[in-house]
């Protein structure tokens, strides 16, 4: 790796997990996607997505049923909540990264490695 060229630039990617207090964690890398932690990220957001499929269908299966209960009805709320919240944030990367930007010369990071900011801007 090295220094970025006009088809290797640095960029920064949230991160499909939040730091403490639920803020959101960035990595610094280039757009190759080739680091670590890039493919520790696309991992997740695969595997985040796929869970989101699977539960849309328990949610019809729950709702088709007469006999669910309030409480039933309450958990499947905040499971889906969670892989909206999910959902949106992979969107939000992937929406970033195509709309990537030049870096400066001087925030450049020439190691050719990710960098897990985890931290909020």
């Amino acid at each position: 790796m090295g220094r970025p060229t006009p088809t290797n630039r640095t960029i920064t990617r949230l991160l499909p997990w939040s730091g403490p207090e639920g803020k959101p964690c960035y990595l610094l890398t280039d757009d190759s996607g080739g680091g670590y932690l890039s493919r520790l990220a696309d991992n997740i957001e695969s595997v985040q997505l796929g869970m989101g499929s699977e539960l849309l269908g328990h949610a019809q299966e729950l709702l088709d049923d007469p006999k669910a209960g309030a409480g039933e009805l309450r958990f499947l709320s905040a499971r889906l909540t969670e892989a909206l919240r999910d959902a949106v944030r992979v969107a939000e990367s992937r929406v970033a990264r195509l709309q990537l930007p030049v870096s400066d010369a001087g925030d450049e990071d020439t190691s050719g490695r990710d960098t897990d900011l985890s931290r909020t801007r």
